[in-house]
């Protein structure tokens, strides 16, 4: 697990054990993606401890930041967490990966269809107007948007790593409570009971794109009944904002730049 609180890793791990025994493989890697050089700490960490990558699950994530925030490398911070910090670690672990013949699964939301439907390249970080929604549904995009270009490029360099991306649904985690509105969260907790399936049904998803064998490029993989959010999974409808290759291509460019990483897969 690579985690930036270490005090949650640690009972994390203490519930894995008791619940498939003390031999349990489990270990933890302190990690901040709202860091730059945290990533670039962890992923070295990472490469000296882990001969071999099956699978990285990008699942990291914060949402709905009620005012804006800027993360220490100068990005809007669900931005810099939920994509240019996942784009670095891919980077960086990347090759380690390739050797295994492993996976990258990415995970998204379908906020990234509600929003703009864009990647505001003119203003990144919101600083004329900024809006938490707005911005979330952007960090998201770029993920997805990430994903796909990652997905192309693999595949034309054919490099032996599948990339997949997908999407947990309405799942009842914790995710608003560090960052959301007062508002936000008392509607999410009202909302919840009804609208929303347990967190490990919104981790189902992630677990199939990572060992699923029959999974395809350009998908979208998610909970399949009530709008998405819900049920079992499946392929899920994917709009073309996700699959626009001349903004993907740009914001690769983009993120090669935020993060002083040259990828070419």
């Amino acid at each position: 697990m690579m985690n930036r609180n270490a005090q949650k890793s640690a009972a994390a791990i203490a519930t894995l054990e008791n619940e498939l025994g003390n031999d349990a493989d489990v270990a933890f890697v302190r990690m901040d993606l709202a860091a730059l050089d945290s990533v670039r700490e962890a992923a070295v960490e990472v490469i000296e401890k882990a001969p071999h990558i099956d699978a990285l699950i990008c699942n990291a994530a914060i949402a709905q930041v009620a005012k804006q925030e800027i993360t220490v490398d100068g990005f809007e911070s669900q931005l810099g967490v939920n994509h240019f910090g996942h784009f670095l670690l891919c980077g960086l672990l990347f090759n380690r990966i390739e050797e295994s013949r492993g996976r990258i699964v990415v995970v998204g939301s379908n906020a990234y269809k509600v929003g703009l439907k864009k990647i505001q390249f003119e203003d990144l970080n919101f600083d004329q107007k900024y809006s938490a929604w707005n911005a979330y549904a952007q960090s998201k995009l770029a993920q997805m948007m990430f994903g796909y270009e990652l997905q192309r490029r693999v595949e034309t360099a054919r490099k032996n790593v599948l990339v997949q991306v997908c999407h947990p649904g309405a799942s009842k985690s914790n995710l608003l409570n560090d960052t959301a509105s007062v508002f936000n969260k008392i509607l999410w907790s009202l909302l919840a009971p009804i609208v929303a399936q347990s967190s490990e049904k919104g981790s189902w998803p992630e677990v199939m794109c990572a060992a699923e064998k029959e999974v395809e490029s350009e998908k979208l993989y998610g909970p399949t009944k009530r709008a998405q959010t819900i049920g079992p999974v499946g392929e899920c409808p994917l709009d073309e904002c996700a699959l626009d290759q001349g903004a993907a291509t740009e914001l690769w460019t983009v993120s090669e730049q935020k993060t002083s990483l040259s990828w070419s897969p």
